[in-house]
């Protein structure tokens, strides 16, 4: 059954409004003036409101602007007066959903709310798919720095602070980044990635600010960059070890502003955005060599957190090796191969110097080149002798 707030400082338009939703199986609440109303909104989730726009305390515009910032999907159909349909329609262009004027018109009023529910579906139901489209991995391991990181990803997570994730090259730093925007207030929004070690030095700043349409030779239209993509969500920054000292200074300013500027442009555009980096260097010696700014370091380095090699977390590779074989064998479409406990014992003792991504290549070329059971001779063949 769908809930629908009705905010209105009439009692009599309350008590019609109610009978009528009631007798259509809305589940129905009341509040007499916004502050009641809004008081309600923060309390429990509903499907649509109904509110007044002229009322005492809070009337309906502010509750129409403090709700936004609550809860934006939820539609808010205001109630007008003749005196009031300008400020109505004011409203719709504010994020108001519709309005009905008053005294309300039967059919009119239930069609809005009809369609005002067939909106809050479909918000719903992208949301579903887009979590099913961009699900993030599990973050596999029992080893105590595996729990360690995720401890900190939970209290890390809903915060804005800024995070440094440090660590080898294949250790898993992108799915730390994906876990902390997954489990923060901003993971509706999207996370925007940008490798900064794969992006010439001379188009990093277009990547990340944007560029205006002829604002070098080939800049033949306007480009939003990664920062206005990311605006409400998180920014990953990978490999900012690599970054020029030039785009450096210019994601500085973007940090303590939360403004940046298209290159070619003049105007100051306003970013709301999380930052995360992570690199696989010592940035304090990359300070002392005068190739990272230590200020920048130091806005970006809030929590650091350190994803350990393979090396460092064995315990954690008989966890691993199942979760990638039963995703392999799955994509593949064959039966789950199983791996005895001497394979085991050989690739907990092996040397990963490309650490888990190394792990989950190898384990593909078991699944292809090996038998159902996958023995310590299959390790010495294709994994062992191949290094």
């Amino acid at each position: 059954m769908s809930n629908i707030l009705i905010i209105d400082d009439e009692k009599a338009i309350r008590k019609t409004l109610g009978e009528i939703l009631s007798y259509e199986g809305y589940k129905i609440d009341e509040a007499v003036d916004g502050d009641e109303g809004l008081r309600k909104f923060k309390e429990k989730n509903y499907d649509a409101v109904l509110c007044d726009i002229k009322m005492p305390k809070i009337d309906g515009i502010e509750f129409l602007d403090k709700v936004n910032g609550i809860n934006p999907d939820v539609p808010i159909i205001m109630i007008s007066g003749h005196g009031t349909i300008e400020t109505a329609v004011e409203a719709v262009k504010k994020g108001a959903y519709d309005y009905v004027s008053k005294p309300p018109d039967l059919n009119r009023l239930l069609i809005t709310i009809r369609n005002a529910m067939d909106k809050t579906n479909l918000v719903t139901e992208a949301k579903v798919l887009r979590r099913k489209v961009t699900k993030v991995e599990d973050m596999i391991g029992e080893s105590a720095p595996i729990i360690r990181i995720k401890e900190t990803i939970d209290k890390v997570a809903p915060t804005d602070a800024r995070v440094m994730i440090t660590g080898e090259n294949g250790v898993g730093k992108e799915l730390v980044a994906r876990w902390i925007h997954e489990k923060s207030a901003r993971a509706t929004m999207p996370i925007i990635e940008v490798n900064c070690a794969a992006i010439p030095g001379e188009l990093i700043e277009s990547e990340l600010f944007g560029h205006e349409k002829g604002s070098f030779t080939s800049a033949v239209k306007q480009r939003i960059g990664k920062f206005e993509q990311a605006h409400g969500g998180t920014l990953f920054l990978d490999e900012i070890g690599d970054m020029s000292l030039e785009a450096q200074a210019k994601v500085l300013r973007a940090l303590q502003e939360g403004k940046i500027t298209r290159v070619g442009g003049d105007k100051d555009i306003s970013v709301d955005v999380r930052v995360i980096a992570a690199t696989n260097k010592d940035l304090l010696k990359e300070v002392e060599e005068k190739r990272f700014r230590l200020d920048l370091y130091h806005r970006l380095s809030v929590i650091i957190i350190h994803v350990p090699s393979l090396n460092e977390r064995r315990d954690d590779i008989p966890l691993l090796v199942d979760k990638f074989l039963t995703d392999i064998c799955k994509d593949y479409g064959i039966a789950l191969k199983t791996l005895n406990a001497d394979a085991l014992k050989a690739l907990q003792e092996n040397n990963w110097t490309g650490n888990i991504r190394e792990l989950r290549n190898v384990v593909e070329r078991l699944v292809i080149l090996s038998g159902r059971n996958i023995t310590v001779e299959d390790v010495r063949n294709y994994v062992l002798r191949a290094i």
